[in-house]
């Protein structure tokens, strides 16, 4: 197949791009800048030069790609009901070049995105064979960077490795190489209207990885109250205090995906990840 990737020269997206060409796809992948157009040609993919904003571009590689992964977003968290406005508006063009074709549209769910969400699984109305992909919160690997190296650098600058009353709460996790053969497979297969779930690990005490942080940085790992954690951690105060295994039955999610896509991951887990030493270099 021929496939087209936003979000191509991302995190996640550069890994999928290359999961991509190893299965014997080709790629077309959305880029903003010479450089990034390098590291995918680089990769075996072709640049095509734009952003979420260029509707005749986004039109024009939906309709010549056999599936279009959507991985780009504008992380604008000033404007933010401004980003998730502008991936709207980027499925629908999407959508329009594809509709009628049964080929595949998969998406990454955003957090507050229903709109979005709903746009792409009623692509499935107007022949298109789409799909939602949510990620567990940490995804995870050389580059990363997200949650975690947020709590190391907070960790570094305070001296020592928080985790929110006992620790018990539980973060879901998954390394990108394993979310990037999750997104071939829904590309590849998924029947129309899926939601999948990545998660490698479906839950880690939040007191085990303060503990991994603590060790490799030679501080304490402390408990701290709910009421000190929106002061100690900021934005992510709230985060840290859920468990987000719970919230969203991820066993029971990231089975069903498992199960109905043969998606088995190989990488591994955040725990042994951060142990390698590279989260701290």
């Amino acid at each position: 197949m021929h496939v087209f990737v936003t979000g191509a020269t991302g995190f996640v997206g550069s890994a999928v791009v290359r999961e991509l060409i190893g299965a014997g796809h080709t790629v077309s992948g959305l880029c903003r800048s010479e450089e990034k157009a390098a590291g995918l040609q680089a990769a075996g993919a072709e640049p095509l030069y734009g952003t979420l904003g260029d509707a005749d571009i986004l039109s024009s590689a939906a309709a010549a790609a056999d599936g279009v992964i959507h991985l780009a977003f504008t992380n604008d968290f000033s404007d933010f009901e401004g980003a998730l406005a502008l991936d709207l508006r980027a499925v629908q063009v999407m959508g329009a070049a594809l509709e009628g074709s049964g080929k595949p549209f998969i998406t990454t769910a955003h957090a507050n995105g229903h709109a979005v969400d709903q746009a792409v699984l009623a692509m499935t109305e107007r022949g298109i064979r789409a799909s939602i992909v949510s990620l567990a919160p940490s995804v995870h690997g050389e580059g990363d960077k997200g949650f975690v190296p947020m709590m190391i650098n907070i960790a570094r600058a305070k001296g020592f490795a928080a985790y929110i009353g006992d620790g018990t709460n539980r973060w879901p996790a998954v390394h990108r190489l394993d979310a990037a053969v999750l997104y071939r497979l829904a590309l590849e297969s998924a029947p129309a209207g899926s939601r999948l779930l990545g998660a490698g690990d479906e839950g880690i005490p939040l007191r085990e990885i303060a503990e991994v942080i603590g060790r490799q940085l030679n501080v304490p790992a402390i408990s701290i109250t709910p009421a000190v954690a929106a002061a100690h951690f900021g934005f992510l105060g709230t985060i840290a205090a859920l468990d987000i295994t719970n919230l969203y039955n991820t066993a029971q999610a990231s089975l069903a995906t498992r199960e109905l896509l043969g998606w088995k991951p190989m990488q591994s887990g955040l725990i042994a990840d951060l142990e390698e030493g590279h989260y701290f270099a």
